[in-house]
C-alpha cells in the first residue's frame, strides 16, 4: 500500500541501488537519479519507479531526498548549482545524506539548507553492501530531533537500527569512530590468522574456537575464513576505506585526537592498493603479511 510520500534517491551505487529498492518495496513513491542513466533505467525497470535526468528534476516534488554518493565533492555537485537538489526542492523537504563525508560538509549543507527552508540530516551507514541488500544497515544521524523523527520511518525500510547521535555533523563523527575501530580490528585479525597459519595450525578451527571467546568480532565471524582462503572479491573496498580513514585523520587534526594505529593501518591499506587490491574487501590487509 502506497505511503503517500514522494521520495527522491540520488546515487545508485552498490549501496544506494538496494536502499532505494527497499523504499519502493515499502510503498513509497520513489524517483531516482544516477549519473549513469543506464543504472537509473535498470532500477526503474526492476522496482517500477521513476527517474529524473538531474538531481533537481528527481527532487522537485519530493518530501524526502536521500543521497548516497562518493565523497564531499560529489555531494556538493548534486546539491548545489542550477541542476542541484537545493535549486528546486520544495520548502520543508528533508534531505538525508547517507554518504560518508567530512563533518564539515555536513554542517555546511545543514546551514545552507536552513537558509532555504530545507531540513538536512547527515546519516552515514554501516553494514556494507550486504547490509544494504538485506535491509539491515545501522544508520547514525546528526541533526534536529523533530526532523529525525519524521525521517526515521523511511530509513527503517533498509535499517535495523536508526539512531540520532547529536546535532549536525554528529552522524559523520560517529561513522568515523566506526571506521577507526574497524581498521585496528581488521589488522589485528590479519596478524592473528597469519600467525596461526605460519605456526601450522588449522586456521578455520582457530577461528571457530576463539570466536566463541573474548576475541570474537563481526569481522572474525564474517571474514575470518575468507581471509584464510584469500577471498577478497566482495564487501567494502580498500579504496573506500582509505577515503574514510583520510576523513578520520583530517578530523583528528582538527579536534586534537591521537590516532596512531589508524594512521599506520591507513598506510597498510596503501600497500594493498599498490599490490592491486584497490577494489578488494578491507579484510585484504592479510595480503601484505602473506607476501613476506
Amino acid at each position: 500500500m502506497a505511503k503517500g510520500k514522494n521520495i527522491a534517491f540520488i546515487g545508485l551505487g552498490v549501496m544506494g541501488y538496494p536502499m532505494a529498492g527497499h523504499l519502493a518495496s515499502n510503498g513509497y513513491n520513489v524517483t531516482v537519479f544516477n549519473r549513469t542513466k543506464a543504472k537509473s533505467e535498470k532500477w526503474c525497470a526492476e522496482f517500477d519507479g521513476q527517474k529524473g535526468n538531474t538531481p533537481k528534476a528527481a527532487s522537485s516534488d519530493a518530501d524526502f531526498i536521500f543521497c548516497c554518493v562518493g565523497n564531499d565533492d560529489d555531494l556538493r555537485e548534486v546539491t548545489y548549482g542550477e541542476q542541484g537538489i537545493f535549486s528546486g526542492v520544495k520548502p520543508e523537504a528533508i534531505m538525508v545524506d547517507h554518504t560518508t563525508t567530512s563533518a564539515t560538509v555536513a554542517r555546511e549543507l545543514n546551514d545552507k539548507g536552513k537558509s532555504l527552508g530545507i531540513h538536512f540530516l547527515d546519516a552515514p551507514v554501516s553494514g556494507g553492501q550486504a547490509g544494504a541488500e538485506q535491509g539491515t544497515l545501522t544508520v547514525m544521524v546528526g541533526g534536529e530531533k523533530p526532523v529525525f523523527e519524521k525521517a526515521s520511518a523511511p530509513m527503517n525500510s533498509y535499517a535495523q537500527a536508526v539512531s540520532l547521535m547529536g546535532e549536525s555533523g554528529a552522524g559523520q563523527i560517529t561513522k568515523m569512530v566506526n571506521q577507526i575501530c574497524i581498521a585496528g580490528l581488521v589488522q589485528a585479525l590479519a596478524e592473528g590468522l597469519n600467525f596461526a597459519q605460519r605456526a601450522g595450525l588449522n586456521g578455520e578451527q582457530v577461528v571457530d574456537v576463539i570466536s566463541k571467546g573474548a576475541a570474537q568480532s563481526w569481522q572474525m565471524e564474517n571474514r575470518g575464513n575468507t581471509m584464510l582462503r584469500n577471498e577478497f572479491d566482495f564487501g567494502f573496498a580498500v579504496d573506500w576505506m582509505r577515503k574514510d580513514l583520510g576523513i578520520c585523520l583530517d578530523e583528528a587534526n582538527r579536534n586534537g585526537a591521537h590516532l596512531p594505529v589508524t594512521a599506520i593501518v591507513d598506510q597498510f591499506y596503501k600497500e594493498v592498493q599498490e599490490m592491486g587490491g584497490e577494489r578488494a574487501d578491507t579484510s585484504s590487509l592479510i595480503m601484505r603479511l602473506k607476501r613476506v
